[in-house]
């Protein structure tokens, strides 16, 4: 007999494994593998580089094109050194409330999606469901761009995806793009006392930092369009998060190192932002290299992700909202692989349940309320795909 998961177990289950981003999550995969088999529903992996993560995508009902995507992470935060009252990887109720790390973000909706497969293959679908779940999103949303060529070259195309990040169920349709970097000088050590004829890669790693300050500024001050008004904040945003540098007081710093996020509103490229600063960089580097020719400056995107931009008439956003009821306008400053989806041609939306405000934090928890709410939206989609 195959397993049956209310979707309470399946994510007790799912919260189970602790698939924080540095670790393999290929357990939780074997058992999502394992779990769909036994309903007769085959999956498919699509894996990193090492071998030590996958994603994992498969089709409930016919293999025909117009079906909906469910796409979610597998992925959880770290939760060392934040102040827990419950295990994080036990699901605990309290007060109305489920805590444990992903609950909110985002195994709830995953183990929603998983729970009502049996349902799912009852329901004589007419278009079928596919769930997409991908690794590193919190690191990035490295895993999804793999899973979703894939998903291209092999299925037919499904006319919308749903992302099911927490957004209390209502339909996002906008979140900001985004590029994080790494930025690395080597300066040319000498003492302090003649720090002119060396070159300090704290001072000039400063440097570089101040300009991004100043752009942050910039855009701040500005007058938003009407595209860009709807985020908070209206503007793109430059944040340094992480610095290192320097070895002695008295000795000009021969390495210095910084990490960076731009996050852009959807009418703007963060690509763009990425080429104005190493154009600055350039001008930097060609200053300090008139110093010391060893001296240098190296800047490595570590990931990019696109923006979800609202689409005009878009298939997704008028399912979602047919099934929630929302006929609001909403978009988010966080980042998704919605924007990947939609990179490669579907229309796409955010649906979740849970607030964000609980992703990533000690002690995160999703409400019943919220949860149930899931709940309700997959059996309406259900009961949509079957017309």
């Amino acid at each position: 007999m195959p397993d049956i998961y209310t979707p309470r177990e399946m994510m007790e289950k799912l919260i189970s494994f602790p698939t924080v981003s540095d670790v393999s999550n290929l357990e939780l995969i074997d058992f999502v593998e394992d779990y769909l088999a036994g309903h007769g529903v085959e999956s498919h992996r699509v894996y990193d580089e090492t071998g030590e993560k996958a994603n994992l995508y498969a089709v409930i009902g016919p293999n025909v094109e117009g079906g909906v995507v469910l796409s979610g992470h597998t992925d959880v935060v770290p939760v060392k050194g934040q102040a827990w009252k419950t295990d994080p990887f036990v699901v605990t109720e309290k007060d109305g409330k489920l805590y444990g790390r992903g609950t909110c973000d985002m195994k709830g909706f995953n183990a929603l999606g998983l729970a009502l497969v049996p349902e799912m293959l009852k329901a004589n679908l007419k278009r079928p469901i596919q769930i997409a779940l991908s690794y590193d999103e919190e690191v990035g949303c490295l895993g999804a761009p793999f899973m979703i060529s894939d998903m291209v070259a092999n299925l037919p195309r499904a006319s919308a995806v749903i992302v099911g990040e927490p957004s209390m169920m209502q339909v996002v349709s906008g979140h900001k793009g985004a590029i994080g970097f790494t930025t690395r000088v080597k300066g040319f050590e000498i003492h302090s006392s003649l720090m002119h004829q060396g070159v300090s890669a704290v001072m000039t790693a400063t440097r570089l930092v101040e300009w991004l300050r100043q752009r942050f500024e910039e855009n701040m001050a500005e007058t938003p369009n009407d595209i860009d008004a709807m985020f908070e904040p209206p503007f793109t945003t430059l944040h340094v998060g992480l610095f290192k540098g320097g070895s002695a007081s008295n000795i000009t710093a021969l390495n210095a190192s910084f990490s960076c996020d731009i996050r852009c509103p959807a009418s703007q490229d963060p690509m763009d932002w990425f080429t104005r600063y190493k154009a600055y960089v350039a001008e930097v580097e060609a200053e300090i290299q008139a110093i010391h020719p060893e001296a240098k400056i190296t800047v490595t995107a570590r990931d990019v992700n696109p923006a979800l931009k609202p689409e005009h008439e878009g298939a997704a956003e008028a399912l979602a909202r047919r099934i929630t009821g929302d006929n609001g306008t909403h978009v988010v400053s966080y980042g998704t692989e919605a924007g990947q989806f939609q990179r490669e041609g579907y229309s796409v939306v955010v649906c979740g349940p849970g607030s964000i405000d609980q992703a990533h934090q000690p002690n995160e928890f999703i409400t019943i309320e919220q949860f149930e709410a899931g709940e309700a939206f997959l059996r309406r989609l259900i009961e949509t795909l079957k017309e």
